[in-house]
């Protein structure tokens, strides 16, 4: 009964979100923040992002906060992803299982575009300043499990963003849930991301001086953040000895562009060995991703001590295609 009411609850809760879901390709590259967009770990990657309903631990912060829920003891998160056009990806994370109370853990991304050289109307070739844009979002995750079947999560999220005179900063959450309905092998996955109010830029960038050289400023009138609604479902259909794979699929409900679907799936060996696959899907003409690929290796440290390291590979359009590396620990 517990489970039917808090189930209840979630479906009035999507009911309540749908207004906000109306993205079409008409829309593009309207979001604002677009860094949330940017995945991040080797596990979720490799499998299309198609990890909704099995993400775990420190990995499930950024795809699903419930699955924080399953996290065992303490767990950190370091990875580096050198991404299009010279821009680059860091993330950390850490979190940790606080006994009778929930998981609790941090995250930081930083993203950073390299070092561009100012132009302006008077000088379109360059004015010889150099600027470096950097983009920031630091998270704070709670998730617990409310029952044995249903875990929820939440992450709050502030956003900075500094490009030379301007800048911006915001908030956004995540909502999270996971339910493994009494059908062994069976789980499913509900993600709400990147929700919160508009971002907007200001500062001395935005002054200039008119033709009668009287000091003029212009504003920015801000852009919505790109949310989603994730719906995942994720079957073990294989858990013999040494050996469990998973199948997963995802489909994704974007305000600010076409919808998209993500399927994967994942190969362990000893829970030490994973080989991954996935494909990520959209009808949004030039969708930057594609077929996606990747292994990890875990390393027993001594008692409860582990470490992780993982690489993914996804195809991507016009640019170079992109290569996660993640290291995890666990005591």
């Amino acid at each position: 009964m517990r489970n039917k009411t808090f189930l209840l609850i979630v479906a009035l809760f999507l009911l309540t979100f749908q207004s906000i879901m109306a993205g079409n390709e008409n829309r593009l590259g309207t979001a604002g923040a677009p860094e949330l967009l940017i995945p991040v770990g080797s596990r979720g990657t490799a499998m299309g992002g198609a990890v909704v309903a099995n993400s775990y631990g420190i990995d499930a912060i950024y795809w699903n906060p419930a699955g924080l829920a399953w996290l065992e003891g303490t767990e950190a998160m370091a990875s580096l992803l050198p991404y299009i056009a010279d821009i680059d990806v860091t993330y950390f994370a850490i979190g940790q299982q606080i006994e009778d109370f929930g998981a609790l853990a941090l995250s930081v991304k930083i993203v950073s575009a390299g070092k561009i050289e100012e132009t302006t109307d008077a000088f379109p070739n360059g004015t010889g300043s150099i600027f470096e844009p950097t983009m920031a979002v630091i998270g704070l995750t709670f998730a617990k499990a409310v029952s044995t079947q249903v875990n929820f999560g939440i992450t709050g999220r502030y956003i900075r963003e500094q490009i030379f005179e301007v800048s911006a900063s915001g908030l956004s959450f995540d909502f999270g849930f996971t339910y493994e309905p009494r059908i062994y092998g069976l789980t499913l996955g509900l993600a709400i991301r990147n929700y919160g109010p508009d971002i907007k830029f200001s500062g001395s960038g935005f002054e200039r001086l008119d033709a009668n050289n009287r000091p003029v400023a212009s504003s920015d009138a801000g852009a919505e953040l790109p949310t989603s609604i994730d719906l995942g479902l994720a079957y073990n259909f294989m858990n013999e000895g040494l050996n469990s794979a998973t199948m997963s699929t995802n489909f994704r409900s974007n305000n600010l562009s076409n919808d998209n679907w993500n399927s994967g799936v994942e190969y362990v060996y000893d829970e030490r060995y994973s080989l991954r696959a996935g494909y990520n899907y959209s009808a949004q003409d030039n969708y930057l991703y594609g077929f996606s690929l990747g292994a990890g290796v875990s390393v027993d440290l001594g008692e409860d001590a582990r470490l992780t390291f993982e690489y993914s590979w996804t195809d991507t359009e016009v640019f170079s295609s992109n290569q996660y590396f993640t290291m995890k620990a666990s005591f």
